[in-house]
């Protein structure tokens, strides 16, 4: 198996639905991954075993995804130098506005990337470790060029009925 490029956190087996959507942009671009469940509050040195493995094995990103207190972003930020992207994952009463606050208010001097609450932001969090990776990857840039060009063409093309 080829070494992983970004690694995948979430804090609950309910948050792959969400974060599937970051594994599926990397998968699209070729990007190797690894996906895991592990709880910054459950399972600590789990999760501080794991940082410092995947960091050892060559992984360049950490996209954290957490609902509610939502710190796993920041705890994996705080044990490691290395990029972490954050993703709120919807939360049954705060509808993730807590997970996006949690996240976005990260100290200074430790910081998460956030993106958006829920789908959208898991896949916007794959492509931007996809886009990073590819500042030093010529293929991979063109890949990214070309999935630009096609959305620009789909939307291009796009037409709406006519009103009668």
């Amino acid at each position: 198996m080829t070494r992983p490029l970004v690694s995948i956190v979430m804090g609950s087996s309910n948050d792959w639905e969400i974060m599937q959507q970051a594994a599926r942009a990397l998968q699209d671009f070729g990007v190797t991954f690894d996906a895991r469940v592990i709880s910054a509050h459950r399972s600590p040195d789990l999760l501080f075993d794991y940082i410092k493995d995947m960091s050892a094995q060559g992984v360049q990103f950490f996209i954290a995804g957490a609902g509610g207190a939502a710190h796993l972003a920041g705890v994996i930020a705080g044990k490691t130098a290395l990029p972490v992207l954050g993703v709120p994952i919807p939360s049954k009463y705060l509808k993730g506005m807590d997970s996006l606050l949690s996240i976005v208010q990260m100290p200074k001097g430790i910081p998460v990337a956030t993106f958006a609450i829920g789908e959208a932001g898991a896949a916007n969090a794959g492509l931007f470790a996809v886009s990073m990776l590819a500042l030093n990857d010529k293929a991979l840039a063109q890949k990214l060029a070309d999935y630009r060009k096609k959305q620009a063409e789909q939307i291009a093309a796009t037409t709406l009925p006519t009103l009668s």
